[in-house]
């Protein structure tokens, strides 16, 4: 086995795992991908003193997927992440939960296309293999907390654990973080959430770790070639049924390839020309099999009804920031019951995706989040 590196690393660089009393009597699971963040998490919590313990979720079969750049949680990352701590000097855990993943993520994802809506897989992903599987394995070995390579921050409040944006804004994943419960908060440590991205690379390059370059992985796992529909068509063969395309004021148009190809808030593919001004996906009626579109003053919404909501804080109210999509930028907004309102018309908002809440007062506190089942028209 090989050495650890001696590397002296400045302060700031070593981490905060946020745990009380000397780390040599503590012991951290570090959860795995085999990417660069996991692994100098890994690097940071051995440096600390702490035993540690690496835990990689195999999430689908080693075959094709596991040559392919940019993965996760296949065959070369299970192996890039053995390496690391192979190389750090600790155990690493392997466990197959890819018959759980196929059931509660890419089942599930296929079947939100074919009901009309878009989904956000690493959501779910989160909420249930990563975090609630791996909460209960890291529990099971004894592990004062459960460490990961999120970019995000755990902040000591008032009132215990919060949930905050990044430092480092390019990889902040708040968003795919909201359903995260105060139970796992409590438990949960984020060591990288006050670095930028090119340092967590630079730490590893100084500790040698043979990751160092590697490519980060894809936002959407499973899908290998990014062709959503090939997947989606492949697991539920009817995905691909033909239906019209309707002007929101009833005239039909024309006909559609199927609601899989159609996303709310879409220009691009609608293929009906002749129209006095653009024409955008307005919404889907996966019942009628109907791509309803329209002129972007149709998209306008001044509200969405939220389900499965997460709170971290009371938000009923409140004035928050609201973000409706991962890359969108947050918009002033109130909560009303299980009703979410825009201060201003918002566009492009459609069901299936998350709205996630954060503190007006800073824009960097996580209140939580639900997600968006159907929307209001502004008009």
């Amino acid at each position: 086995m090989a050495p650890v590196m001696t590397t002296t690393l400045a302060p700031a660089r070593l981490g905060d795992f946020q745990l009380a009393g000397p780390m040599n009597a503590r012991r951290i699971v570090v959860a795995m991908s085999g990417g660069v963040d996991s692994s100098v998490v890994a690097a940071l919590a051995a440096r600390s003193g702490a035993e540690v313990i690496g835990v990689t979720l195999q999430l689908y079969d080693h075959g094709a997927k596991a040559k392919r750049v940019g993965a996760c949680c296949a065959g070369q990352d299970i192996r890039d992440a053995r390496a690391v701590a192979d190389r750090l000097g600790f155990a690493h855990h392997v466990h197959d939960h890819e018959s759980r993943f196929r059931d509660t993520v890419i089942d599930q994802f296929a079947d939100e296309y074919l009901a009309g809506r878009t989904p956000i897989p690493c959501v779910r992903c989160n909420m249930g293999v990563k975090f609630t599987d791996l909460f209960d394995l890291a529990r099971d070995l004894g592990a004062d907390c459960l460490a990961t390579g999120h970019y995000v921050r755990r902040v000591m409040g008032p009132a215990g654990a919060e949930l905050h944006r990044a430092v480092d804004p390019a990889r902040d994943q708040s968003y795919f973080l909201f359903a995260t419960t105060q139970a796992q908060l409590d438990y949960l440590r984020f060591p990288l959430g006050g670095l930028e991205k090119s340092v967590v690379r630079e730490i590893a390059r100084e500790l040698g770790l043979g990751v160092a370059g590697k490519p980060d992985s894809q936002d959407i796992c499973f899908v290998p070639d990014g062709d959503y529909a090939g997947l989606v068509r492949k697991l539920r063969p009817d995905a691909d049924d033909k239906g019209e395309i309707v002007h929101v004021d009833g005239t039909l148009l024309g006909a559609h390839k199927g609601l899989i190809h159609y996303t709310v808030g879409q220009r691009r593919g609608i293929d009906i020309g002749g129209q006095a001004e653009p024409l955008y996906v307005v919404r889907l009626d996966a019942a009628a099999k109907q791509v309803i579109v329209g002129p972007r003053r149709a998209l306008a919404v001044s509200g969405a009804r939220l389900g499965e909501a997460n709170w971290l804080a009371e938000v009923e109210g409140r004035p928050v920031l609201a973000k409706v999509r991962s890359m969108a930028k947050p918009v002033p907004a109130h909560m009303t019951g299980d009703r979410l309102v825009f201060a201003a018309p918002e566009y492009g908002v459609a069901p299936g995706q998350a709205a996630v809440l954060y503190d007006a007062a800073d824009g960097s506190r996580v209140l939580g989040g639900g997600w968006i089942e159907e929307t209001f028209a502004a008009e």
